[in-house]
């Protein structure tokens, strides 16, 4: 069992990854055995991550990036090769959000919700392609795990019409990424979260984390332990033979509706 969930040797990118549901995944990451680059737009979280996972004996490394255009994942995936000569796991986990009503949502926040959590998954993985067909293997494909969201499987509460279009593309973006590149051993799966503690559900947690906890079936939001589980079991051995899956990692809150 350690073996099949170990990630000794293995080499990681995990994008947003100073806070949140990005942060849980890169510790468990890195307490599998995995080296991983800590990417995300302000240089000061990276390392004030990488100093965490360092601290405790893992291998980690900052690259900051600001993923909204192509050119900027092209950039982040040349820097990665001038580290490295390939790339086992790609966490593409960077994202935004924007809530307003109707009747004033702004078409800017369409341009910046769809760029960074569809495109941007799109460009970065492209780029990345290379490395990761190079770190591939029939027996141990390489792995692009994409964040996704309950909200693109199910209607959102709030007005997040830009943020919920966005997620259930990532979905179907998910499963044609792991179509075309299954004869390159690169599986690609998504996870969709329900609540977990970040900056982008705080005030959400903050106003209505009872009713939440009430309405879920589990009767919980979710942990760090919940998040970087089923981002090693995707990542490992346990996980190989899975792609084009999205898994709702929600305490039931999916099988609501």
């Amino acid at each position: 069992m350690t073996d099949l969930f170990s990630l000794d040797g293995k080499v990681a990118l995990v994008t947003g990854g100073s806070r949140g549901i990005g942060e849980m995944i890169a510790h468990g990451l890195v307490d599998a055995g995995a080296k991983v680059y800590i990417s995300s737009r302000k240089a000061e979280a990276c390392e004030a991550v990488v100093a965490d996972l360092t601290a405790k004996g893992g291998e980690a490394v900052a690259l900051p990036a600001d993923l909204s255009s192509q050119a900027a994942c092209d950039d982040l995936a040349a820097r990665i090769g001038e580290h490295e000569d390939a790339l086992d796991i790609l966490v593409n986990n960077a994202g935004a959000t924007w809530g307003a009503p109707l009747a004033e949502y702004p078409d800017d926040a369409w341009d910046k919700v769809l760029g960074l959590n569809v495109k941007g998954v799109f460009h970065l993985t492209r780029a990345l392609e290379p490395m990761l067909t190079a770190a591939a293997t029939h027996d141990d494909p390489a792995r692009v795990i994409n964040i996704g969201s309950i909200d693109g499987l199910r209607v959102p509460a709030m007005e997040t019409y830009a943020y919920s279009a966005s997620k259930a593309a990532v979905h179907q973006l998910t499963r044609h990424l792991a179509k075309r590149l299954a004869a390159q051993h690169i599986t690609v799966n998504a996870v969709a979260p329900g609540p977990f503690p970040s900056k982008m559900m705080a005030a959400t947690l903050d106003a209505f984390e009872e009713q939440i906890v009430a309405s879920t079936p589990l009767s919980r939001i979710g942990r760090s332990d919940d998040m970087a589980g089923i981002a090693v079991f995707l990542a490992s051995r346990a996980g190989s033979y899975l792609t084009g899956a999205v898994i709702p990692v929600d305490g039931g809150i999916s099988t609501l509706s």
